[in-house]
């Protein structure tokens, strides 16, 4: 009822202009200029993105939803080349349950009998492309974060039953319980010593599409937390959260390289290391240079890493690759180069293998 007026009022509007200027053709353009300009103005802030409810009718999204689990759900984006972002949950299990199609004048997203673990942000834009190259037009945006709220799962499940957070001294972190109904009560514990953690909405704040962050992660914080939820019925626990602190120098990786003996017998086996120190949470791709690479001399490469920590509450990440040369010979004998790259550069570290 209430919002049968807005309706109502909202056509007569584009009425009224079409009748001024017939009526008074003095002055036709001024009116229809400003009318004009608002409209351009209000189109530019709308959503592209709707709902499609029953009957065909849609309704444009607030900036949250909530629905209950199981039912399905059909958002519809304007434009001819969209682009749509949603739960990553969805593609990593390839999920028959999503579609989308691109058709004349808008895409559409069909979510078929939704799950709790559905519940995350739905968004779409356009995109503007000239010859092969793409941009997001940041006019043409739509976004809504939807709830699939389940009295059994509070909280949005998880794949895993526990889960690693790092806490970086020069960024937040963020504990990811995040629940399928917004009204829920939930509050943050320490496994050891067993207490509740207070959220003081300052260093430490719960955000319903985030889970709980800490803005400034100090090795304090560091241990084994998780969440407790409460909506009308018994409470819920959520999966456990190591938290681990980090603190190593940031950049190209910190490299050393060593062999297993810089001299070597004739059919002896040697191993050259490349070993690199860096964050828990950053990955390190090796490249070798060797003697017999060209003559497509077959060696064993071995990639892998571990967390080590160093008993002052700091995790380090260590990332090793080891070159194995089995039945060295002559044409082994020279300089082995390693190459560890990060998204921050890259490190060259060389030693020396010689034959006896």
């Amino acid at each position: 009822v209430i919002g049968q007026p807005a309706k109502s009022k909202h056509p007569k509007e584009p009425g009224e202009n079409k009748i001024k200027p017939v009526n008074k053709k003095v002055k036709p353009k001024i009116p229809k200029m400003k009318e004009r300009e608002s409209a351009d103005s209000s189109l530019k802030s709308q959503s592209i993105l709707t709902q499609v409810m029953d009957k065909g009718r849609s309704q444009k999204l607030a900036a949250t939803l909530s629905l209950s689990a199981g039912q399905s759900i059909e958002l519809r984006c304007k434009g001819s080349n969209v682009t749509w972002n949603y739960p990553s949950y969805l593609d990593t299990f390839k999920d028959s349950r999503l579609s989308i199609k691109q058709l004349d004048r808008y895409s559409q997203l069909l979510l078929a009998n939704a799950t709790a673990a559905d519940t995350g942000e739905y968004s779409c834009w356009l995109q503007l492309c000239h010859g092969n190259k793409c941009r997001k037009d940041e006019t043409k945006t739509g976004s809504t974060y939807i709830f699939f709220t389940d009295k059994e799962e509070l909280f949005v499940p998880t794949p895993s039953y526990f889960e690693i957070v790092y806490l970086n001294p020069d960024k937040p972190a963020v504990i990811p319980c995040r629940v399928t109904t917004p009204s829920a009560k939930v509050t943050l514990h320490r496994e050891f010593p067993a207490e509740e953690i207070e959220t003081d909405g300052t260093d430490i704040i719960y955000d319903v599409k985030k889970g709980f962050v800490y803005q400034h992660p100090t090795s304090d914080h560091k241990g084994i937390v998780y969440c407790k939820a409460e909506s009308q019925g018994a409470p819920q626990i959520s999966i456990k959260y190591h938290l681990l602190y980090v603190e190593v120098p940031k950049g190209p990786p910190s490299t050393t390289i060593a062999a297993s003996s810089n001299r070597a017998e004739v059919s002896d086996s040697v191993d050259i290391i490349c070993t690199v120190l860096g964050e828990p949470d950053v990955d390190v791709n090796f490249r070798w240079q060797y003697p017999g690479q060209e003559s497509e001399r077959p060696v064993i490469i071995q990639n892998f890493w571990r967390l080590i920590n160093r008993g002052t509450g700091h995790t380090t990440r260590i990332s090793k690759s080891i070159l194995l040369v089995e039945d060295f010979e002559a044409r082994d004998a020279g300089n082995y180069i390693c190459i560890a790259q990060n998204l921050q550069g890259e490190t060259t570290v060389a030693t020396k293998v010689e034959i006896n």
